[in-house]
């Protein structure tokens, strides 16, 4: 789930188009944000010609247990020891049309 939808986000930001990847979001996250929003809200990655695919090959590494706050909401938190910058991530998935669907993101690439 994690690689998944960090791969997906890899892939839309080197095309510049957020289509597919907004199609993976939850049903809640898609209302508010249309790939032309999600565009927008991850220029600086595309700007900066972010590629962090390398974390397909990497183990991931999770800073925080795993946890469903009082909203339902799937809290993951961590990192993949990728060189020469470290991808650091916290995701949100909410149960969305039958399956846990991103509702929220912020990565870092350091």
């Amino acid at each position: 789930m994690i690689k998944s939808i960090l791969v997906s986000l890899n892939d839309a930001v080197a095309s510049n188009n957020f289509t597919v990847f907004h199609a993976k979001i939850s049903k809640p996250f898609r209302d508010q944000f249309t790939p032309d929003k999600l565009k927008t809200i991850f220029k600086d990655l595309v700007d900066k010609h972010a590629v962090f695919d390398a974390i397909v090959a990497k183990p991931i590494i999770l800073d925080e247990d795993a946890k469903i706050d009082d909203k339902g909401v799937l809290r993951l938190k961590g990192h993949f020891d990728t060189t020469p910058k470290q991808v650091k991530y916290q995701l949100g998935f909410f149960p969305s049309d039958g399956a846990w669907k991103l509702s929220g993101i912020s990565i870092d690439i350091e």
